[in-house]
């Protein structure tokens, strides 16, 4: 037995040579792979009843007995061959668990995608007497790939944090490998069993040995496709602005209506919390907030129907309330340290103290101008000053969300006199009030309406390109 690991697994997918590996594995001494141990359709193989004693309904109804056998009762060291679509209760403990050796098997996409429909194409799964080979061609489907694609993108990222977050490494293993004896007796020294092979298995033969293009119908369509694909991720948007958890002591829920407010910091809310009071014709005090995770579950299952929503805004309006509110303002909830901060160490033209009657529109122009130059590079990490939440972008603050409970429904400030109302009568309130629009800062000496110009917008574009693309604003003027 190794001293590393107790047991391993192959993370793998249909198409991708895990039969051949499991074959090499096999043929060491001391080593089991129990085929497709969690695969949802049978237990191992196709035709096996059972592994270790254990049956497909005992591993349904218990799956971490069937971990612990292949770990404990397995001769030599145990393992299976794990695909993105096996039993998702028993991942994590195997990502968990450093005694579990860890080896990812991967193979080009589109050849994968490739065999795997001439496979379903000719039912022909393995192949180990070449004079039984069965020939086909297929038509590449590009919708169809990119999903594939997209499956097995999402499940390598996640191995991969996986590994990252608990300081673990697996043995990555390329097709092409599974060809090299070199390569397959480092897999065995790197698991830590002394039984070296002498030769690779001969039994499985390579089923579609001709080039990619020469198996598929539309090859002309499948190369097309292919360059639509953005597979260096290019067009995305990066996001360097840190994780941030749900704010549910923040959350706050009317006196009777079950309805249930998520904010955004520096949207309108004001505006729904007097809404809210309006409902139920209750003073503001009345509504219930200071939730922790625990009081809101409770919460809402005293309250069956319940619905929740939160209220995103134009990022160009939302930036402007943080600015006047956080950094302009000197009043209760501003921001001073920070506000000094961006006055000596960025050089943002703000008054000393709070701005006087000697403070112009010109100059709140351009301070708040510098201050959507200073966002862009703050919410990209390449400032000392933290990323507040005041103006993180929203798309951020509503996966953050997200790690608790998502909201029914997302509103646009904009649109609040149409939605919210609605939203009510689902819940049962037979008439309610339409939202009141949302007054002026009382800490903003002008109006965003005032200084807005297209370079501002194109400076808050730059700043929130996030937003913009996910929630599809355009030109607030």
């Amino acid at each position: 037995m190794s001293d590393r690991f107790d047991s391993f697994v192959v993370f793998a997918e249909m198409r991708t040579g895990s039969n051949f590996l499991e074959a090499n594995l096999n043929a060491l001494d001391g080593v089991t792979c129990h085929g497709e141990a969690f695969n949802p359709h049978f237990i191992g193989y196709p035709n096996a009843s059972d592994i270790l004693g254990i049956t497909q309904p005992e591993r349904e109804a218990d799956p971490v007995r069937l971990l612990q056998a292949i770990r404990q009762e397995t001769p030599g060291m145990g393992g299976f061959r794990f695909f993105h679509d096996h039993d998702p209760r028993v991942l994590q403990p195997l990502l968990d668990d450093e005694r579990v050796a860890k080896i990812v098997l991967t193979r080009n996409p589109v050849e994968s995608y490739v065999s795997w429909k001439i496979a379903q194409t000719t039912g022909q799964w393995k192949l180990t007497n070449v004079s039984k080979r069965k020939d086909a061609q297929v038509t590449f489907d590009g919708a169809e790939f990119e999903t594939h694609l997209a499956r097995l993108q999402d499940f390598q990222l996640r191995l991969m944090t996986a590994l990252q977050v608990s300081g673990q490494t697996a043995f990555y293993v390329g097709y092409e490998d599974l060809q090299s004896l070199e390569v397959m007796n480092g897999l065995a020294k790197w698991l830590g069993v002394p039984s070296r092979l002498e030769s690779l298995d001969g039994k499985l033969k390579r089923q579609n040995p001709e080039p990619v293009v020469e198996k598929v119908a539309n090859a002309g369509e499948m190369e097309r496709a292919l360059t639509r694909l953005d597979r260096f991720n290019l067009s995305r948007t990066p996001n360097f602005e840190p994780r941030r958890g749900p704010v549910v002591p923040g959350y706050v829920a009317a006196a009777e209506t079950p309805l249930l407010y998520m904010p955004i910091h520096s949207g309108p809310t004001r505006a729904v919390r007097r809404w809210l009071c309006a409902l139920d014709l209750v003073e503001d005090e009345a509504l219930t907030g200071d939730f922790s995770q625990k009081s809101l579950r409770q919460w809402k299952r005293a309250r069956p129907g319940h619905r929740s929503f939160t209220v995103i805004r134009h990022p160009l309006a939302r930036a402007h309330e943080a600015f006047c509110s956080r950094i302009l303002s000197t009043g209760p909830g501003s921001f001073g340290r920070i506000r000094k901060t961006l006055r000596r160490a960025n050089g943002l033209p703000l008054p000393e103290g709070a701005p006087g009657a000697d403070y112009s529109l010109a100059q709140h122009r351009d301070a708040f101008a510098a201050f959507l130059v200073f966002l862009k590079a703050n919410l990209a990490g390449q400032t000392a000053v933290r990323v507040d939440g005041h103006w993180a972008s929203q798309a951020q603050c509503l996966q953050g969300m997200a790690e608790f409970t998502l909201p029914d429904m997302i509103v646009r400030e904009e649109e609040m006199a149409i939605y919210l109302p609605a939203l009510a009568m689902q819940v049962g309130h037979a008439a309610p009030p339409e939202p009141e629009a949302e007054s002026q800062q009382d800490a903003a000496p002008y109006a965003l309406a005032d200084i807005y110009d297209a370079s501002l917008e194109e400076l808050a574009r730059e700043a929130y390109q996030r937003d913009y693309l996910m929630f599809g604003f355009g030109d607030l003027g």
